[in-house]
């Protein structure tokens, strides 16, 4: 049974860019996954509505201005520009914060793509090797073909299972950056029609 090192060793030099492509991959999932955790919180937005509802705009601008998340920084923007252009401020920082919610995912988006290559690349180099012993030495040396086929096929597993293991949690935080974006406009909505009620009052 081979360890991790002898896996490495025999998959050739193109497990050097495959391996960077798993950490690149491991710290962006490491960083989506705590940046998500902290704005998940909707206690202080609903906050920030509440206050808005009741008319203490003030109140509201500043319990929004002490919160470093995509969604109440969006209300915040609204409640200061509430006269005469909240809708519009409300949509310039809610597609302000579009790129912050999908922010790093191409890294990922490339990563899927970049490691399947990179693995093939490693199946054609290991097989120009096998053929290369092949046509030297003839058939007589089945060990050192196969040492070829080996090298292939490791260097091709190893972009499968990277891309495969990167594609689940891109596919999460691209689903969650949509679902933030239809909350946004949600909270935002509210917060409209508590603009537009203290208006009519």
């Amino acid at each position: 049974m081979f360890s991790f090192i002898d896996i490495i060793v025999k998959g050739g030099l193109v497990m050097a860019p495959l391996l960077l492509c798993s950490v690149i991959a491991l710290a962006v999932v490491i960083e989506r996954f705590l940046f998500w955790r902290r704005i998940s919180n909707r206690q202080a937005a609903e906050e920030v509505l509440g206050l808005a509802e009741r008319g203490d705009f003030s109140k509201a601008s500043d319990a929004a201005r002490r919160v470093d998340a995509p969604l109440v920084r969006v209300l915040a923007s609204g409640l200061k520009h509430r006269n005469p252009a909240a809708a519009k401020a409300l949509e310039v920082a809610a597609q302000k914060e579009v790129p912050v919610l999908k922010q790093r995912l191409t890294i990922l988006d490339t990563i899927i793509t970049l490691a399947p290559l990179l693995g093939l690349l490693g199946t054609v180099v290991g097989m120009i090797g096998s053929f290369d012993i092949m046509s030297a030495a003839g058939m007589g040396q089945p060990h050192a073909v196969t040492g070829g086929v080996a090298e292939a096929l490791i260097a091709t597993a190893t972009g499968l299972l990277i891309a495969i293991l990167t594609l689940v949690p891109y596919n999460y935080f691209t689903r969650r950056a949509e679902r933030e974006l239809e909350e946004i406009e949600y909270y935002a909505s509210r917060l409209e029609l508590a603009l537009g009620g203290s208006q009519d009052k």
